[in-house]
């Protein structure tokens, strides 16, 4: 019989600091918007873009995956400070459809894991401890249940395995987005308070209209979202579900909620137990949704606590 998950707050633990030198391998798959923005067919494995962040230590490498609308860059910080307090290796990627990838026609958790599961044997990393945040843990999770044997413990960033909460407002992200129309030369600066004058009628808070803003890029003096919002768009159920499983995940997992978040609540706890019966779940006081971003120190002791455990 599975053993219950332990529910405890994380606001207070505490980390060493190791203080390795951190040297930063970058590797983008595409030179331009132009490329990263071509089709690939549904079939295809994209080859994601990554940031590897080199450590001192010889333990498993952290592997950490953004979620919707993110990029690696998102984890630039995390994945410094991780590697000064852990001295591992650590692996940021930009998942299909985002970032500096490639763009392809599907967007889906088991096309995802495919995604991280390819870099993961190009970069001769045989196994890892992945840490993904929403539609970053959702791809983690897929992975871990497809392939146990890759994943040494895992991390899901306030999101469970269940379907997303239906109060979600990626919906009117992506029509606020898609309603952006950027005309003529401009300087970059004009070009973003253009679009979140746009993007305010829609979004009314004023961090995720930043956050969005990140995916606003300049190509041929034209200004696009590097995101593929059709892909993004059309797939978007499938983002807010999660795949069906019968099998486990048999190693260590995190579930690491935000308390003033709803995408971990109680009605979660039996997929969870469910699927990972190893499986303790946190929250930080005072986080929201983006975890790492709202309480930057007490998120990186709840994983630094999480690597030490037994």
């Amino acid at each position: 019989m599975a053993a219950s998950p332990l529910f405890v707050s994380a606001n207070v633990w505490r980390c060493v600091a190791l203080g390795p030198s951190t040297r930063i391998v970058t590797e983008n798959t595409c030179q331009s918007f132009r490329k990263f923005s071509q089709r690939r067919n549904n079939d295809s494995v994209v080859t994601l873009s990554y940031d590897l962040y080199e450590g001192t230590s010889s333990d498993t490498p952290l592997v950490l995956l953004h979620g919707l609308f993110g990029s690696k860059s998102n984890f630039q910080s995390i994945a410094r400070a991780l590697v000064r307090k852990t001295g591992r290796k650590i692996l940021t990627l930009d998942a299909r459809n985002h970032g500096t990838s490639p763009h392809c026609e599907t967007i889906t958790y088991p096309a995802m894991s495919a995604d991280v599961r390819q870099i993961l044997y190009q970069l001769q990393i045989p196994s890892c401890v992945l840490i993904g945040h929403s539609m970053g843990g959702k791809t983690a999770m897929t992975l871990a249940l497809q392939e146990p044997k890759l994943v040494e413990r895992l991390v899901s960033v306030d999101i469970s395995p269940s379907p997303t909460v239906p109060q979600t407002g990626f919906p009117k992200y992506i029509a606020a987005m898609q309603r952006v129309q950027l005309e003529g030369k401009m300087p970059r600066s004009t070009a973003r308070r253009l679009a979140e004058e746009q993007l305010s009628s829609i979004v009314q808070e004023a961090s995720i209209r930043q956050f969005l803003l990140t995916n606003l890029v300049q190509e041929d003096d034209k200004f696009k979202w590097r995101v593929n919002l059709e892909a993004i768009s059309l797939h978007l159920n499938d983002l807010l579900d999660f795949p069906e499983f019968e099998e486990t995940y048999p190693g260590p997992v995190l579930f690491l909620g935000g308390a003033n978040s709803p995408y971990i609540s109680s009605e979660n706890y039996p997929d969870i137990e469910r699927l990972f019966p190893c499986a303790s779940i946190e929250y930080i006081l005072g986080a929201g949704h983006w975890v790492h971003a709202d309480k930057t120190q007490d998120f990186l002791n709840a994983i630094c606590n999480f690597l030490q455990a037994v």
